[in-house]
């Protein structure tokens, strides 16, 4: 498969002989993270109609589960960044007010959480995290609450760090700059891959690390300082670090 040439528009080029490991976001870089949810709450839904169906009613509200969840958040900002916590709450809330059993947020979440690691891989991805990995020690960043050993991905990775078990995400520095601890270098020596602007990009410049912009939706850059390298995807990432190595 042909791909589209890497696009290097920005105000400082990458400098890849310093590049000592690789930091990768999750959802949607490594796969697309909404037909997920979509299925994991199909999942859910169909669980509480046997379990607790007033409860399954309840949800089917035209915005009632958003309403929960922005409650939840409110109520419970000490969970600001553990979305597996904020969900199950929301759960909880939900069978609350329809005067079921809460304790029953267990399960239903479990439900949730074993479907929402049930990803669909990017075409790319795969091919890319074992050449990369080949080559530089792995280390995903998430805001999200995967988890890559049931996404089936671990092998590739040295660690992972989530928001939710660190205590804070992207675009705070801390989590970037641990990131690059866990495998013993400085975040000036890490590139970060994601597709987020704000949170991948900015914050990764902010920790001091080099950062790749993956836009497989062409959109414009909207912020200050920018990326060292803006690639379609993640193949066209392997071939500008390739071509930039053997320069």
């Amino acid at each position: 498969m042909t791909l589209e040439t890497t696009n290097l528009t920005a105000h400082t080029p990458l400098d890849v002989k310093r590049i000592a490991a690789i930091t990768l976001d999750l959802d949607d870089t490594l796969w697309p993270i909404w037909p997920v949810i979509e299925r994991a709450e199909r999942a859910l839904h169909d669980w509480l109609l046997r379990e607790a169906p007033k409860t399954a009613d309840l949800l089917l509200t035209p915005g009632m589960l958003r309403e929960l969840r922005e409650a939840t958040a409110k109520e419970r900002s000490d969970l600001a960044h553990d979305m597996s916590a904020l969900r199950r709450e929301s759960i909880r809330a939900a069978l609350r007010r329809a005067d079921e059993d809460p304790q029953l947020a267990d399960a239903a979440f479990d439900v949730f959480f074993a479907e929402r690691n049930r990803v669909t891989l990017y075409d790319d991805a795969l091919p890319a995290l074992k050449w990369l990995s080949e080559r530089y020690p792995l280390v995903a960043i998430s805001n999200g609450n995967a988890d890559i050993e049931r996404a089936g991905i671990g092998r590739w990775f040295r660690g992972a760090f989530s928001a939710s078990k660190f205590g804070s995400g992207k675009p705070q520095a801390p989590i970037f700059r641990a990131a690059a601890a866990s495998v013993g270098v400085l975040p000036r020596d890490v590139l970060h891959v994601g597709d987020d602007a704000a949170l991948d990009v900015v914050g990764a410049l902010n920790a001091g690390m080099q950062a790749a912009w993956l836009v497989r939706e062409e959109r414009p850059w909207e912020h200050g300082a920018r990326p060292q390298l803006i690639v379609p995807n993640l193949q066209a990432l392997c071939v500008a670090l390739d071509a930039a190595d053997h320069a």
